[in-house]
């Protein structure tokens, strides 16, 4: 079969096609036939070896997968050959064949694309189990979503709208702005043009956001300790900026706030039990209209090192997804 194989830490130029052996399948897994494969910033982190858990070389990046099961390992009960799937896969996604517990593999409804499938098991758990699960936002209470153009601050953009939040998105120019705007955000932010502290307290009449959703890190994780509520809650997503906050803990104190990280890859570790109930949540989201990942790039499997090129250099809009 073609897969991207990683055999070193290399640039994201360096990224070819090569042709390998299908992986074996065992007790409790099913192959998946991959039609396509969702991009994250967690594949570019394992490429330059900065991810929180480096796996083994060589490897096979691609973490999430939307596909046709082709095969059906001993003790699987709840899926079959030819089920439309799809799966959380951890590592192996880039590729024409992918290997994986059954579960942490799922039909998908009939309406849904291979290409929305793939775009689902990251970034949509990731928004649901931080506004549901670790900062609940309620009906009413103002959101702030940094990076809301890209594909986790999207989905947490359409998640808090259909909670009935008040959101307030940052997002680099007109263009992604505009998409935040579609997905349903209230106030828009052109964070390369204005301060959203400032815009954030006015918005909410001097009270500040109940939750801000970070994914970016840097001075925007501490330029929002100026504009949280009391009680807020700072949600830790990620640190798309490359820098690891230091964050003032006067700040915390004075005003009452929580400070709440979201790491969802180890959820099926740690509390596998929650899987199953974000999953059927987001079906049922997505059955009524109220989510839909945004596709705004599609690559070959030859073009990896380009769509995670543009993946880094935060130029894309929702998500870019490669087709084997």
């Amino acid at each position: 079969m073609r897969a991207i194989v990683v055999d070193r830490k290399m640039k994201l130029d360096a990224l070819r096609v090569s042709e390998i052996e299908p992986p074996g399948i065992g007790r409790g897994e099913v192959r998946i036939e991959v039609r396509a494969a969702g991009c994250n910033f967690s594949d570019i982190l394992m490429l330059r070896g900065e991810y929180q858990v480096n796996p083994p070389l060589p490897f096979i990046p691609g973490s999430e997968v939307a596909g046709v099961v082709t095969e059906v390992g001993a003790a699987v009960e709840h899926l079959g050959v030819g089920d439309r799937v799809l799966s959380r896969c951890v590592l192996g996604g880039f590729a024409e064949q992918v290997v994986v517990p059954a579960t942490t593999t799922y039909r998908i409804p009939d309406v849904m694309s291979f290409e929305a499938g793939s775009a689902l098991p990251t970034v949509y758990p990731t928004s649901y189990a931080a506004l549901f699960w670790r900062a609940p936002v309620n009906r009413g209470e103002t959101l702030l979503v940094h990076a809301a153009a890209g594909g986790v601050g999207l989905s947490a953009v359409q998640i808090g709208k259909a909670i009935g939040a008040h959101v307030i998105a940052t997002a680099g120019g007109a263009d992604k702005l505009e998409i935040a705007r579609r997905a349903g955000a209230d106030v828009l932010i052109d964070y390369r043009k204005d301060d959203f502290v400032p815009i954030v307290m006015e918005q909410t009449h001097g009270r500040g956001a109940d939750v801000i959703y970070d994914s970016v890190g840097g001075d925007t994780t501490e330029r929002s300790l100026k504009c949280i509520a009391w009680n807020g809650r700072l949600l830790v997503i990620g640190f798309a900026s490359g820098t690891i906050p230091d964050v003032k803990l006067n700040r915390v104190l004075l005003k009452n706030i929580s400070l709440v990280g979201l790491h969802w890859s180890a959820y099926p570790e740690r509390e596998p039990e929650r899987i199953d109930e974000c999953f059927a949540g987001l079906f049922e989201m997505a059955a009524r209209g109220e989510i839909e990942p945004l596709i705004s790039a599609r690559h070959p499997l030859e073009q990896a090192g380009r769509a995670l090129e543009a993946l880094a250099s935060r130029k894309t809009v929702g998500k870019v997804v490669l087709l084997p």
